[in-house]
């Protein structure tokens, strides 16, 4: 096992996740197995109580784990499928260590954080290493470990120690270190300074960890002079300082890592036999990021949420409408509008706000309405959802936004004006609960409380768009994080004025995939199909909301889902030969 740890320094939110997820790529073109794990140093469980204000979104695993964002990355960038002990945390890893001790396995020793601790660190990482990630039983032959926050936290130090241990553990032929660090670049001089870097890996050396390399992150490409300058000040070989710019697009990454010979670097280091030329499948990316900067026409997409003023609280979102705009050849532009802005009580309180939100609305070719928890924002939801169906306009609604468009049904063609979900009014002895708790739904915790993980949903007729877009399959594996439902006790009499329910759970009751008659596409999925999209295998839902926003839904379904006769689901079209495809900019985004 060859093992990779991507740290980072100077600041968070650098940019490791789509480093280490670009590393894994360029290994799986060569032909290597490879996995990842991601080292979070909170001290929670997991992620899944985490506001999207504080971490970004949570992201949702096949067996349920609720993890950081940065997994989301991994699967998209690697197409594996991960599990939820691919993600350490400091609550994980002292909840282990305490359970081993009440179980009397340290009597008569003190337990401390090294050796403990740290040992408990490098044995949960060997364990993980060895689980397959590729749907087969073949063990990985790489594994990429993503630290997580910046060199010098508190609560990052006995990651640093165990992993200054681990190189020698697993011997330094089968270890390398690379650490990402800024290269700012103050506007008053245009000058890059190297002094950040400088103090991060000088910290890290005094942790006992020395980098092979160093990826520096920049706005403008790295002049020879600071490379030269980051190599002999960090004791590290000029062709080892990598430098990772701002782009145009993440797809760029995987590219720009390959292009300054990482490839061969990593094998010569690491000792690595790659079975298979890296070219043919880089030119994928290659063409991903082209067509991602060249798309001929452009739709936009309203996101009515709750927390969009922090663009990792919908981050798989973006990068599933991204992946069906892809495939349909245009550029999605994302308008985000906070839902609680188009209430009326916004239009009381702040009546430029509300205008402002409705004017993005109407200019919108689509309305997705997301996943999300509380009351706030409901009513912004409802309305969207009924501005959509009223005016023709394609939904899709996720999750929540599943069950919002079917209270707004209840509520303005059923004419049950006080239907809502329980969710908001549970104190409350409503008439029509048309959204309900479910009855497994353990209240006694927060975490881990949610009908999680990788479940299957049946389809119940063949006269379904949703149908269509899977590709006419009998059913399909998706991941959810829901504690409500649509009530099965209404489900007749919505149907009756034309909401079919044409997905559902193996026993029947639980709502899965809802369509509206008649219009143009009305979709809500009670499941998340955003942590399946991937960028050459967009989701069904989303690809079908960007078909339905351009126009070419109904030629889509009429052609056999197909755009193209040399592909079989839609005009995305890669190429496997070596040839070369036009430059790419790198402009900064």
């Amino acid at each position: 096992m060859k093992y990779i740890l991507v740290s980072g320094g100077v600041i968070s939110g650098i940019g490791k996740g789509v480093i280490a997820s670009s590393l894994g790529t360029l290994m799986k073109s060569c032909g290597l197995r490879v996995t990842s794990i991601k080292i979070d140093p909170y001290l929670n469980i997991d992620a899944g109580t985490f506001s999207p204000y504080e971490h970004g979104e949570v992201f949702v695993l096949d067996d349920g784990g609720e993890v950081d964002l940065d997994l989301g990355n991994y699967e998209r960038f690697m197409d594996v499928t991960l599990h939820q002990d691919n993600n350490i945390t400091t609550g994980k890893i002292y909840q282990h260590v305490i359970q081993k001790e009440r179980r009397g396995d340290y009597l008569g020793k003190t337990v401390q954080v090294v050796p403990h601790v740290t040992n408990a660190i490098q044995e949960w990482v060997e364990r993980v290493a060895k689980i397959p990630v590729d749907g087969d039983e073949l063990e990985p032959e790489v594994c990429i470990v993503e630290l997580g926050g910046t060199v010098g936290d508190i609560e990052g130090m006995p990651f640093v120690e165990a992993f200054r241990q681990f190189q020698f553990r697993v011997g330094r032929e089968n270890f390398c270190s690379i650490h990402v660090s800024l290269i700012p670049q103050p506007k008053a001089t245009g000058e890059q300074k190297t002094k950040p870097t400088q103090a991060s890996i000088r910290e890290l050396r005094g942790l006992g960890l020395q980098p092979d390399f160093i990826a520096c992150r920049s706005l403008t490409p790295l002049s020879n002079e600071v490379q030269e300058k980051v190599s002999m000040f960090c004791h590290v070989p000029f062709n080892k300082v990598l430098c990772v710019h701002d782009c145009a697009s993440v797809y760029h990454v995987p590219l720009l890592l390959a292009n300054q010979d990482v490839i061969t670097l990593l094998g010569e280091q690491l000792k690595l036999q790659y079975r298979l030329s890296h070219k043919s499948a880089l030119n994928r990316w290659k063409e991903l990021a082209y067509r991602f900067e060249n798309a001929t026409r452009s739709v936009q997409i309203a996101l009515v949420g709750k927390y969009t003023k922090l663009e990792d609280s919908y981050i798989s979102v973006m990068k599933a409408l991204f992946h069906a705009g892809l495939a349909c050849n245009c550029k999605v532009q994302i308008t985000r509008i906070e839902a609680d802005d188009l209430e009326v009580e916004t239009q009381e309180k702040s009546p430029v706000t509300y205008h402002e939100a409705w004017q993005k609305l109407c200019k919108s070719n689509g309305v997705l309405v997301p996943g999300g928890f509380g009351s706030r924002g409901c009513e912004g939801k409802i309305t969207a959802a009924k501005w959509a169906r009223e005016n023709n306009i394609p939904y899709l609604g996720v999750c929540l936004g599943l069950q919002m468009a079917v209270v707004e049904f209840g509520r303005n063609v059923l004419g049950w004006k006080n239907s809502h979900s329980q969710e908001f009014e549970e104190d409350m002895k409503k008439e029509n609960p048309m959204i309900i708790e479910m009855p497994e739904h353990n209240t006694g915790q927060m975490g881990g409380t949610m009908r999680l993980g990788s479940r299957k949903t049946l389809f119940k007729t063949e006269e379904s768009v949703m149908w269509h877009l899977y590709n006419k399959v009998e059913f399909v594996q998706e991941r959810h994080r829901h504690r409500y439902e649509v009530n099965p006790q209404f489900v007749k009499d919505l149907e009756t004025k034309g909401m079919k329910f044409v997905g559902h759970s193996e026993d029947g009751e639980r709502m899965e995939i809802m369509e509206l008659k008649g219009h143009p596409y009305f979709v809500g999925v009670q499941y998340h199909p955003e942590y399946l999209s991937r960028p050459m295998k967009p989701a069904a839902p989303y690809l079908g909301l960007i078909l339905a926003a351009t126009g070419k839904l109904s030629n889509f379904i009429t052609n056999g889902c197909r755009m193209s006769p040399r592909n079989e689901h839609f005009d995305l079209e890669y190429s496997d030969t070596e040839e070369d495809l036009p430059e790419l900019t790198s402009s900064p985004s």
